[in-house]
């Protein structure tokens, strides 16, 4: 059976990594409810090339 509900699948990347020019990105997968928040997240999660907790923005 397929899941129903308003959840979906949205792509986390870091923001402060492209302005850092060093190579690769820092991207988590996570799932979230559309009906309660209709806007992008934006959570703060470990980012390991850089080493330390930054901001994660959703891309589409």
């Amino acid at each position: 059976m397929a899941k129903k509900g308003n959840r979906v699948q949205v792509i986390l990347e870091c923001t402060e990594h492209k302005a850092s020019g060093q190579p690769g990105t820092s991207r988590y997968i996570t799932t979230k409810n559309k009906k309660n928040t209709p806007e992008r997240m934006e959570l703060k999660k470990f980012n390991p090339i850089l080493k330390k907790v930054t901001v994660h923005k959703e891309i589409k």
